[in-house]
């Protein structure tokens, strides 16, 4: 007797921002399963999956963000519970899918007496039984290593610059790094905003021992009479690329818009943007944005295509760097 093997495709979402669950399991075809998720009376979070999962490819989507009186160290510890039920549950494989990674700043050791807290939390997504994880546009690359198993990061340069490409008043306009440290994603974006799309970047300087300060020093780079477009992995307060936004103004430049992956936005970061010198900033949907947060100048592409793409070739053995032509392992 020969037995086939039935292959099952489960998704699965957590409480943190379900829309764009919805929106990736719109995009695969495929119906989001009911985690039924609820809280108990002290605060414990229970599930108990309506369908079963035995035998099943499970992905599990969740982003780590504040949403509704919840934080991201809940939105951890809910994954990790789900993760654990698929495992009792015999799922045959367990996916994590992040498209914010918590704690991805905290990568290493800057002083003495610090955790790597991107490790730990690597750590405890194994633990609770992921084989798998996706991600996008992690804050740095060495990330991928903290993880015992395949980790697929994802880019969302293309999906930025095709909006650039579509929107922008000007062909002519240079790609900004807002530090030295993001020069090799604003060459990326240029080679896809572009043939003759140029490069630059701003240097900057943290004062010692401070949080979420930043001290811009200059730009390298024509910028002189051009549009300029920042571009980063995320915004958060939004400090470093409001004040890189000034000094490309005075640099010459003739309009600033700013680009990036993930709409952290910390307060006071929405009003920072609001009253800044940037004509429009572009993010993704991998954090929910409030409603409170949806000011006139931010624009919202969605991620959810290229998560789509990743669990339809992991689920079918395939190559998920071949969407992004291997862009996404530099």
């Amino acid at each position: 007797m020969e037995l086939v093997p039935t292959r099952k495709l489960h998704l699965l979402s957590g409480r943190t921002h379900p829309d764009l669950a919805a929106d990736i399991a719109a995009n695969l075809g495929v119906e989001l399963g009911d985690a039924n998720l609820v809280d108990f009376a002290d605060g414990e979070v229970r599930t108990r999956f309506s369908q079963s999962v035995r035998g099943a490819d499970v992905f599990i989507i969740q982003s780590h963000g504040r949403t509704g009186g919840r934080s991201i160290n809940d939105s951890l510890l809910e994954q990790w519970i789900m993760i654990d039920a698929a495992k009792r549950a015999s799922a045959k494989r367990i996916t994590a899918v992040c498209p914010y990674y918590g704690y991805s700043r905290q990568d290493r050791k800057s002083k003495g007496r610090e955790p790597i807290t991107a490790r730990m939390v690597s750590d405890f997504f194994a633990t609770a039984g992921a084989d798998r994880i996706i991600s996008v546009e992690l804050h740095s690359g060495q990330i991928q290593g903290f993880f015992d198993g395949p980790v697929d990061h994802l880019t969302a340069v293309p999906l930025l610059t095709n909006y650039l490409r579509l929107h922008a008043p000007s062909g002519d306009f240079v790609m900004v790094a807002p530090d030295t440290g993001r020069t090799k994603v604003a060459e990326q974006a240029a080679r896809h905003a572009g043939e003759r799309v140029d490069v630059a970047a701003v240097y900057k300087r943290r004062p010692k021992d401070a949080v979420n300060q930043v001290e811009t020093l200059g730009v390298m780079g024509d910028v002189d009479g051009r549009m300029c477009v920042l571009i980063d992995d995320m915004i958060d307060t939004a400090g470093t690329i409001c004040a890189a936004a000034d000094l490309l103004l005075q640099k010459g430049a003739t309009e600033v818009w700013a680009m990036a992956t993930h709409a952290v936005l910390s307060d006071p970061a929405t009003d920072r943007l609001k009253n800044s010198a940037i004509a429009r900033v572009v993010v993704t949907d991998t954090l929910p944005l409030p409603p409170e947060k949806q000011i006139d100048k931010i624009e919202v592409v969605s991620v959810a295509p290229i998560f789509a793409d990743a669990i339809h070739e992991i689920f079918a053995d395939g190559s998920v760097s071949q969407i992004f032509g291997g862009e996404n392992q530099t």
